[in-house]
């Protein structure tokens, strides 16, 4: 079946539409962001599953809920104390960028939010997808979301590998208008628990008749290697402090938040107290701790324990000081 084809019949999609929310209804997640259809909870859910598990944003979602309840509190927070609070999650333009977005909802929409896909997408931090799934969930509006499960389950539904404009106007085609945002939130869980990118759960796929696949497509090129680096901390700490630097506001990655400092190990090799391992994009880290002294270049200062989880520490210095009990 190609996609043309697909298109063109209009009782496959319904037949489409009904299964996958008949399926949905009854085997959907309990996701503490399915609660209500509240646009400050949807928009937060949404930017925080932005490259990252479900499983590791659910106890963040609920943390950073309670810390900024509402957009007001985000506005006027300040960036550092938002970061606190998304620290562990990564990409942290995420937390800034929708920061930036709750004030200019505060100070140019009097706090109230948007109703459409294209006024979201106006927004700091918002781009295609993000500003549909809002606009579906939260306001009913008939716009199709595509991510990164949706655009898995289209092409194997059509049986092919689809350009992206396409893509999108087939999710359209198929979108449920009277119910959008459960709709598109049926399909990120179809390919999310089902469809699932290697191995894909066919047996059990609510509209596997309906799939032009009924398994993997074919791979499209090489998949990319990881990159492979060994890096050094020192873990100066007292009973009652630990010694932090911090990042500089310019830097790429990760500006402004705090980490242990980093050291040469003497004649290349060090006898590590705590090792472990950590991922970021395509660079897999051997982490190394070793307690001591922070080296006298080092541009940093002590921060008492009982204040670091109130900074925006890295991901990996999160990591660390949990591993070492410090946290």
């Amino acid at each position: 079946m190609d996609l043309e084809q697909y298109s063109r019949r209009s009782s496959e999609r319904r037949r489409f539409r009904r299964q996958l929310l008949d399926w949905f209804d009854r085997n959907k997640r309990d996701l503490p962001w399915r609660l209500n259809r509240n646009p400050y909870r949807v928009w937060l859910s949404e930017i925080m599953l932005q490259q990252t598990r479900v499983a590791a944003v659910q106890e963040h979602y609920l943390r950073f809920l309670r810390r900024f309840p509402t957009v007001r509190k985000l506005a006027s927070a300040r960036e550092s104390s938002v970061l606190a609070a998304w620290s562990g999650l990564g990409y942290y333009r995420r937390a800034r960028m929708m920061r930036a977005a709750a004030r200019k909802i505060v100070k140019e929409y009097s706090g109230k939010f948007p109703g459409s896909a294209v006024k979201w997408r106006a927004l700091p931090g918002v781009g295609r997808y993000t500003s549909a799934a809002i606009a579906s969930i939260a306001f009913d509006e008939p716009v199709a979301a595509v991510d990164g499960n949706v655009e898995r389950v289209l092409q194997r539904v059509a049986g092919e590998r689809v350009a992206r404009e396409p893509l999108w106007q087939m999710a359209q085609e198929l979108l449920h208008r009277k119910r959008p945002g459960d709709f598109n939130q049926a399909m990120m869980e179809l390919g999310a628990t089902v469809c699932l990118p290697r191995r894909p759960k066919c047996l059990i796929c609510p509209v596997s008749d309906l799939c032009g696949t009924r398994g993997e497509l074919p791979t499209a090129g090489k998949a990319i290697r990881q990159r492979r680096r060994e890096i050094h901390y020192a873990l100066d700490c007292t009973d009652h402090t630990v010694f932090l630097v911090q990042r500089s506001s310019t830097a790429t990655l990760m500006p402004g938040m705090w980490e242990l400092p980093e050291i040469v190990p003497a004649n290349g090799t060090t006898a590590a107290w705590l090792t472990l391992r950590h991922s970021i994009t395509v660079t897999d880290y051997q982490v190394r701790v070793t307690p001591g002294l922070a080296p006298k270049t080092a541009d940093g200062r002590r921060v008492a324990k009982s204040r670091l989880t109130n900074l925006p520490l890295t991901g990996l210095t999160r990591k660390i000081l949990r591993a070492a009990k410090i946290i």
